[in-house]
């Protein structure tokens, strides 16, 4: 019975990632709120439901009660993350935050599958890098000074790197990892951010030739130590971000041709200088040539994709533990294995659209400072993805990366964990940034439409006075004569003979107040102010036009001086045109920045 449950769960596990990659794409195209929120809610309940599922059948087959406590141990971090995020940050991305869960859960459930003692540090590294990275969002939205701080960052990455070719201790034919207090910290996957932000301080304001060498050079002491220190992965990564990171900041294609010109000069220079490097390269063009040597690795994480072919073998089905490293470098063959080569290719597609996201919110962003770090954070995850998938399936020769929030590893989760707590902070700042637009664009139509306003009513005032109307004895109002009229008994009558279209002009029985008709009887429409009442004034909410007056709606959200009548405002803000004036080269300014 077991049996039968475990092969149904691989089609089962299949489509609910199907189902999901599905939702995370449909949520990038949603402009609804209301559709958007259906499918994250849809995506939150498909990860609960692919995790229950995984975690039971591995408890079925190995009565192994530890799978239970990690199972409600990762659902009770995924409930957290949801209602922290919710509860503090509430214009947080949530599809993005529901693309990180969804990979943490397929990372737990093939490192349980693989090691229970490695799924446990995993999953409390996970909780404390979460908690700990709650404060980087805010930190992102209030902090400004960071983006000034170029030779901090770049000062601080180079010392990191150097350190760690000083005193690391070597791992795999590289130095990778320092040990402080028996923890091992890999500090080239710190320096990524700090590398990113440098290289953003040095380009927001200008992208000169001269400022772009300063930038190269700097960056080529970065990766100049790690390959030094024969970290070709991370080099990779660095070099790549550094070449998206100028082009997008000059929108030179020069530059581009020029660094993947250096770069191609370089892995010459390199594979001649160094012994590893001619290794992995020997073994990516014919691992069989050492079988039980050099290409061990690489041909069992081929096997192991292949083993399991489109549906995969099912869980605890496989022999992934016979593939080295499945846990840390070669996790995508061990998943491929079990799951399903089907299943393995939906979770690229979640990888993209991960990235894609992350540039999404990095084109909307107004301030190129963080444009560049979305961008920058972006790339360096994406090629870290496309590095670690296209080694496992000998696409390119083997860096030796890990897979971000998947493989086994304290450095890349928590440095993975806090490279998506900036994005969302981005992802908040250009929220903001599109509240503060629209209320800057609000603040400008309001104040136009009020500066439209009292020139209407100033010009209606200069056509008053013209006619400076008095009422008289009956109530109706009549225009003062002048000095010559007033001393005439009578008035004369203009007439049009013969014509009833032309109006006119009569003082019946020596009235003083003119009666206006219209050919055929009709009087003509008279604006009166009885007993010498005012015109009505007119009140917040109301638009006030000679002749009419409209209703109008006013945002409680505007701030309270902009829900001011015309005749406040003039009393209030007496030189409206020069406050008007400097209302929108400020708003443009804004807007510009």
């Amino acid at each position: 019975m077991t049996e039968i449950l475990v092969q149904i769960s691989k089609y089962v596990l299949l489509l609910l990632i199907v189902l999901f990659t599905m939702n995370a794409f449909l949520v990038m195209r949603a402009k609804d709120p209301e559709v958007r929120k259906r499918h994250t809610s849809s995506e939150i309940s498909l990860i609960i439901l692919f995790d229950i599922a995984a975690f039971l059948i591995m408890y079925l087959k190995t009565q192994e009660f530890r799978m239970l406590v990690i199972l409600a141990g990762l659902m009770i971090y995924i409930v957290l993350i949801q209602l922290l995020y919710r509860l503090f940050y509430k214009k947080a991305s949530v599809p993005l935050m529901n693309t990180m869960c969804m990979l943490l859960s397929v990372g737990f459930v093939i490192q349980s599958r693989l090691d229970l003692d490695t799924a446990y540090k995993q999953l409390i590294i996970t909780a404390v890098s979460s908690l700990f990275c709650l404060i980087i969002p805010a930190f992102i939205r209030r902090v400004k000074v960071m983006r000034n701080l170029s030779w901090f960052y770049a000062i601080l990455g180079i010392l990191l790197l150097g350190g760690v070719f000083a005193l690391g201790r070597v791992y795999g034919g590289a130095n990778l990892n320092v040990e402080i207090g028996g923890i091992s910290f890999q500090f080239s996957e710190f320096v990524k951010i700090t590398f990113v932000f440098f290289i953003a301080s040095m380009l927001k304001e200008t992208a000169t030739f001269r400022q772009v060498i300063r930038v190269s050079v700097l960056a080529a002491i970065h990766v100049g130590i790690l390959v030094i220190s024969r970290d070709l992965g991370a080099a990779l990564i660095y070099f790549v971000a550094y070449i998206v990171m100028v082009y997008v900041a000059t929108k030179n294609v020069g530059y581009v041709a020029l660094g993947l010109g250096g770069m191609a000069a370089a892995s010459v220079v390199a594979y001649r200088l160094f012994a590893h490097i001619r290794v992995r390269v020997q073994v990516w063009k014919d691992p069989f040539q050492d079988y039980e040597g050099t290409g061990y690795q690489i041909i069992q994480a081929l096997f192991g994709v292949c083993a399991g072919g489109w549906f995969g073998t099912g869980l605890f089905n496989g022999n992934p533990e016979m593939i080295p490293l499945a846990k840390q470098d070669f996790t995508y063959a061990a998943i491929c294995e079990e799951f399903g080569i089907l299943f393995g290719i939906f979770l690229i597609l979640i990888c993209m659209s991960m990235y894609l996201q992350i540039v999404s919110i990095s084109t909307k962003l107004s301030n190129r400072f963080y444009r560049l770090v979305s961008i920058g954070l972006g790339t360096e995850y994406a090629f870290q993805v496309f590095l670690t998938i296209g080694g496992t399936t000998k696409f390119i020769p083997m860096t030796g990366i890990t897979l971000p929030l998947v493989s086994y590893g304290g450095s890349s989760i928590m440095c993975t964990i806090i490279m998506l707590s900036i994005i969302q902070g981005l992802y908040m700042m250009r929220e903001d940034e599109g509240e503060e637009k629209e209320l800057l664009q609000e603040i400008i139509r309001r104040q136009n439409e009020k500066e439209r306003e009292i020139n209407e009513r100033k010009a209606y005032g200069r056509r008053s006075r013209t006619m400076a109307v008095s009422p008289d004895a009956s109530g109706s109002a009549r225009p003062r004569r002048g000095r010559r009229a007033a001393g005439r008994d009578k008035t004369p009558v203009n007439q049009y003979a013969g014509r009833g279209t032309a109006p006119v002009n009569q003082y019946v029985g020596g009235a003083t107040a003119p009666i206006n008709q219209y050919g055929g009887g009709t009087t003509a429409p008279v604006n009166q102010y009885a007993g010498g009442a005012t015109a009505p004034v007119r009140q917040a909410g109301t638009e006030s036009v000679p002749g009419r007056s409209v209703k109008r709606r006013i945002p409680e959200d505007l701030p309270e001086a902009l829900q001011m009548t015309p005749n406040e405002l003039e009393k209030e803000m007496p030189d409206f045109e020069e406050l008007s004036r400097k209302i929108q080269d400020e708003t443009e300014k804004s807007l510009n920045y």
